[in-house]
């Protein structure tokens, strides 16, 4: 079976359990978990009922899927992650956000427990990718690698402008003014 089959019976798994079309996609990472109870309407589904959706091993990972609405936005939200250290493919973690952007997301967030190098950052601070570098790519681990599936999009995506800047400002000006988990609200909903 090719990616693209499994990223499509999963979604179709998903579209059985819920109408509704996501515009936002959301990763919640460590710590940012209790953001679902905010989601009205929702429609749980943990990871093992959907097809090929790996099971997430690390501690504080709900492992479901969810799918409401944030502040009147239809939002597809993963409570928790898979990671490459679990073990898992390149390709394998890839499947979820495939299947968010075929649901009708368009718009990604992620967010995780990122260490930080800047000694004045501590544990529960935010902050904004602006760009990375893939040492696993160094490492030849790439979810491009493999056979080239046009299903899936164009072959080499341009990672030039990875991070939107129009996001990445309105999360600085959404940030001076709101708390924590308010301003991850904010963020997601414009």
């Amino acid at each position: 079976m090719t990616l693209f089959d499994q990223v499509m019976e999963a979604t179709d798994y998903v579209q059985s359990r819920s109408n509704m079309k996501p515009g936002v996609g959301v990763i919640l990472g460590s710590g940012l978990g209790d953001l679902a109870a905010d989601v009205q309407d929702a429609t749980a589904i943990p990871y093992e009922e959907i097809p090929h959706f790996l099971r997430s091993t690390v501690v504080g990972h709900a492992g479901r899927l969810l799918i409401g609405k944030l502040e009147n936005v239809p939002v597809v939200l993963m409570q928790g992650r898979f990671h490459f250290y679990e073990g898992y493919t390149m390709q394998a973690l890839t499947l979820p956000v495939r299947v968010m952007s075929v649901l009708g997301a368009s718009k990604l967030i992620v967010t995780n427990a990122a260490g930080g190098l800047n000694p004045a950052y501590h544990s529960g601070d935010f902050m904004l990718i602006r760009d990375h570098i893939n040492f696993l790519g160094l490492a030849g681990m790439n979810p491009l690698i493999g056979p080239n599936d046009e299903q899936l999009g164009e072959r080499f995506p341009a990672l030039a402008k990875a991070y939107d800047a129009e996001l990445r400002e309105l999360a600085r000006t959404v940030a001076a003014q709101w708390p924590e988990i308010h301003f991850m609200k904010a963020c997601m909903l414009r």
